[in-house]
């Protein structure tokens, strides 16, 4: 049986809330400085987080909610630019402190990075994104923390698209039973899963907490303190009240076994 030697994680809405604190309230700046009307609530971004990538979600946005603009050429063009100014918008908001950590994603990083885990990224948000998070997080040492950044427009498909998982696996020299990967929507499931990742490990917040996932994994709604145990929405955690590096070579050993009786 293959042993635990990754933690592959997704960024927006796992390491940190950042689709409702950050990216969504960067997206409606730079739309105003350019002078447009749109504005995406919470219940339309919760929508629009049905396709991932920022450039793909506002077309997507003018072809199912505004009919009323025809996605010419023109606006086409304007949509990069858009989205370097949300880019620069969600920076800044990163470097006032607006977007903290998810409960126990400092410490389990800590502890994997103490145990020799090795560590890695798989995201649809840009490498720049990820880079400021972990910057003004965690930081200016831990970009070094991940051996692999796998971001943005590096592949072809986005989640759920297994491309992005593939990308950073192959960069890694690991193959699929070595890893397990830290998600927190039902597209990145399903990305981890069609790249052949069977252990997963699912921490919703309030845009996924309704999602469906796939049985063999573990949701729950945090990673979990000392001082703010976690809640089990799906699976088992044997007692344990947060996260810890056992419970996560359990949860690879089980997914492990599970598929050799397949």
């Amino acid at each position: 049986m293959s042993k635990l030697r990754a933690l592959l994680f997704d960024v927006d809405g796992t390491l940190a809330d950042t689709e409702r604190f950050g990216h969504r309230v960067a997206f409606n700046q730079a739309f105003a400085e350019a002078g447009l009307d749109w504005h995406w609530d919470e219940a339309l971004y919760q929508r629009l987080l049905a396709v991932t990538g920022g450039k793909e979600r506002m077309k997507y946005y003018i072809e199912e909610f505004r009919q009323d603009l025809v996605l010419s050429q023109d606006l086409q063009d304007r949509i990069p630019e858009l989205h370097r100014v949300k880019t620069e918008k969600y920076k800044t908001l990163l470097a006032g402190g607006a977007i903290p950590l998810r409960p126990g994603v400092r410490r389990l990083l800590q502890s994997a990075r103490s145990a020799g885990l090795r560590l890695a990224i798989a995201t649809t948000t840009t490498p720049e994104n990820v880079t400021e998070l972990l910057r003004n997080t965690l930081g200016e040492s831990s970009i070094e923390w991940f051996e692999v950044i796998a971001a943005g427009d590096v592949v072809a498909e986005k989640k759920p698209a297994p491309d992005i998982y593939l990308w950073a696996m192959e960069r890694l020299a690991l193959a699929a039973d070595e890893c397990l990967a830290v998600e927190d929507s039902h597209n990145g499931a399903e990305s981890a899963l069609r790249a052949g990742i069977r252990a997963l490990l699912i921490t919703v917040n309030g845009y996924t907490e309704n999602e469906v996932f796939p049985d063999n994994a573990l949701v729950l709604d945090h990673l979990g303190e000392v001082d703010l145990p976690c809640r089990v929405l799906q699976g088992e955690m044997g007692g344990e009240r947060i996260v810890t590096l056992p419970l996560l070579s359990n949860l690879h050993a089980d997914a492990m076994l599970s598929q050799s009786n397949c």
